[in-house]
């Protein structure tokens, strides 16, 4: 197997192809959970293309890969065009959500590592700190990965990648429910008291608040959706 410096000089290394997909992909992404691109928009591959100075052929890679995640439907004569989901989906989806987060905080209550647990309160409270600068993008993507690795510390694959295919499919409809500021606040408690309760190892406190907080996200995003 030949070594990076056995390539010819010029020839592309894999990493940088796999780098720019990756940034394409984040900033599609992106666009669509800030709602630069909102649902039943038209994916317009030149004008992003010319956007983001790349080709359409990596684009649409990534746009291939938001169909995948469920961000993006490919509908015939149309294109790409970003997914809009009804109310009925969304709270159907949130539902699921919180089951499988239940879930998930009884068996990380029992079976997690100090040092993993250590790691969330670690991004607990980057995330804390985000609100209090203002920075939302930022905040949001610590907010998910802290649910991500709350349901990881379960240590059930099935029940991750449930959980994670669900949680792509809403994180347009996730970032909404942080709009405004009395929203955003009433949320950041909450995760003040998952983490409190994970701490202290309380099953019991920390279902009622999963409960509770994405209860309170359907309660968020609802007069935001179409029925």
């Amino acid at each position: 197997m030949a070594s990076a410096a056995d390539l010819p000089s010029g020839t592309p290394h894999r990493i940088e192809r796999q780098s720019l997909h990756e940034a394409i992909l984040t900033r599609l992404r992106d666009m669509i959970i800030e709602g630069d691109l909102t649902p039943g928009t038209r994916i317009n591959e030149g004008a992003i293309g010319a956007q983001f100075g790349v080709s359409r052929t990596p684009l649409r890679e990534a746009i291939k890969y938001l169909a995948s995640e469920g961000l993006v439907e490919l509908v015939p004569s149309r294109g790409a065009v970003v997914k809009k989901f009804t109310a009925k989906e969304v709270r159907d989806m949130l539902d699921v959500v919180r089951t499988l987060e239940e879930h998930a905080a009884v068996s990380a209550c029992a079976v997690a590592t100090d040092e993993a647990v250590a790691g969330i309160r670690a991004l607990h409270d980057e995330m804390v700190a985000a609100y209090e600068h203002g920075e939302r993008r930022t905040y949001y993507k610590l907010n998910q990965e802290i649910h991500t690795r709350l349901v990881e510390l379960a240590d059930n694959a099935a029940l991750s990648d449930v959980h994670a295919m669900l949680q792509t499919r809403l994180k347009r409809i996730r970032y909404v429910g942080h709009e405004g500021e009395e929203k955003w606040a009433k949320a950041v408690g909450e995760h003040v008291e998952m983490i409190e309760a994970l701490e202290a190892r309380d099953a019991d406190r920390l279902v009622d608040v999963v409960h509770r907080h994405l209860t309170k996200a359907w309660e968020r995003v609802k007069d935001s959706l179409e029925t």
